[in-house]
């Protein structure tokens, strides 16, 4: 039904576009021509500023819901009108002079529907990489290019549109259940060189859904780089800071990267292991981290220390008390990490478990973590995540890989949603949702 009626639009939308055509071609009386041209220009307008109605509660979908409407409308009125113009040129004796002017009038209406439609996907879809912003920049006024590249605008936006509204339609279903609703608050631990900003969240739009389906989320709040004591120390007074507004008795924990490290330092050695019911940690390097090592032994001792001075400088004024970005990148290697493993046991109070990821190739993911892919690749035969090689992610008796996406896989920064992208075959939000509905089932 709505194809139907989106052709019917697009019909009255290519009447209008052209006008200057038909004008000559149609044998009415010129009042009945005036009017209809009023009536087709009315609904123009309308088309382009309303679009479609749209049922969605949140504006951001509406938005995006018209916009890839309008513009998946725009793209099929410019190949429509090729054929328009064909058909014109061929079966009619319009002048030359005529035909231009249609052509000039039908390609700026043209625009203005796409334009309209661009503005909408621009503002509210989240899903459209960089790369394409450019293309577009460089090829919107090319004929046949630029089709191409508005359709993958309007395939994108459709697509993100669907993929939401269907998780939105789900949340709906389960929401009374809270399968979440853990029976200890749920505290996030960050990674290295990262803050927990209220403006920015490390784990992207993964701790919204947990707590729509019922999880208490607390975050936690250590500095974006120092060595693992320090971190573990701050982590340990966040969760005192926790038990004490929640009343409850312990935590469990979720935490990436170093984060994992900086827990199982606080529960093993800080006596959090009466305060922690389980740790969960994502793409840890637990056995160290061999594209670290790498780094420190390629780059020169002067180019390490000008970066380390000009990173703590610029942490120290965004938040953190006393950064040090060469102690916490000491503190991955390789021979760190086997030192930790040999003082630093597991407490038999806590209940751990590790998850791992990897990128199908160096094309899996931008910068640095494609470079860390071909750095780490001689040191793994079972693949790397860009920083983490799985042997060294895997940890425990609970240990479980993530299932590989058929052509991507998962990178360090996608296993938390770094980058906010539906990644095909693998919904980042939903995986941290049945981890957490897995702790609520066991008790925890």
């Amino acid at each position: 039904m709505i194809k139907v009626v989106s052709f019917f639009q697009d019909i009255l939308l290519l009447m209008l576009m052209n006008c200057v055509g038909i004008w000559s071609i149609v044998a009415i009386p010129t009042a009945l021509k005036v009017v209809a041209i009023v009536f087709l220009s009315v609904f123009y307008l309308m088309f382009i500023i309303k679009g479609k109605k749209s049922k969605n509660d949140s504006a951001k979908m509406r938005m995006l819901d018209k916009g890839a409407f309008i513009l998946g409308n725009g793209t099929a009125l410019a190949l429509f009108e090729i054929f328009v113009i064909v058909f014109m040129c061929m079966l009619s004796d319009l002048s030359v002079g005529r035909l231009i002017v249609n052509g000039i009038v039908a390609y700026l209406l043209i625009f203005l529907v796409n334009l309209s439609g661009m503005i909408r996907v621009i503002a509210a879809s989240r899903q459209i990489k960089p790369i394409w912003y450019i293309i577009l920049l460089f090829t919107w006024y090319i004929p046949i290019v630029n089709y191409f590249v508005l359709r993958k605008f309007y395939k994108t936006a459709r697509s993100e549109y669907k993929f939401e509204q269907a998780k939105l339609d789900l949340d709906n279903m389960r929401v009374e259940n809270e399968i979440c609703k853990t029976k200890y608050p749920i505290l996030m631990v960050h990674g290295i060189f990262f803050r927990d900003w209220q403006y920015f969240n490390y784990w992207g739009r993964i701790p919204k859904e947990l707590v729509r389906n019922g999880a208490t989320i607390f975050y936690g709040k250590q500095q974006s780089a120092n060595n693992v004591e320090c971190s573990a120390g701050e982590l340990a007074e966040q969760i005192k800071n926790i038990l004490a507004e929640t009343g409850a008795e312990k935590v469990n924990i979720i935490a990436h990267s170093k984060g994992g490290l900086d827990s199982r330092y606080a529960i093993s050695k800080l006596g959090m292991d009466k305060y922690v019911a389980t740790l969960t940690t994502i793409n840890t390097p637990h056995y160290g981290c061999k594209f670290v090592d790498r780094i420190l032994k390629s780059c020169p001792q002067g180019l390490i220390d000008f970066v380390d001075n000009k990173y703590n400088k610029v942490f120290t004024k965004l938040g953190d008390k006393n950064p040090s970005f060469i102690q916490g990148l000491t503190d991955l290697t390789f021979e760190s990490c086997q030192k930790f493993n040999e003082q630093v046991i597991d407490s038999p109070l806590v209940k751990y478990h590790s998850v791992m990821s990897r990128m199908n190739g160096m094309f899996s993911a931008g910068f640095p973590l494609n470079v860390g892919y071909a750095f780490n690749k001689p040191h793994t035969e079972k693949g790397n995540d860009g920083l983490v090689t799985v042997e060294s992610g895997l940890y425990g008796e609970w240990a479980e890989m993530i299932p590989d996406t058929p052509k991507r896989g998962i990178s360090h920064g996608d296993v938390i949603d770094l980058m906010r992208e539906n990644i095909k075959g693998f919904d980042v939000r939903e995986y941290y949702v049945e981890l957490v509905k897995d702790l609520k089932n066991m008790g925890y």
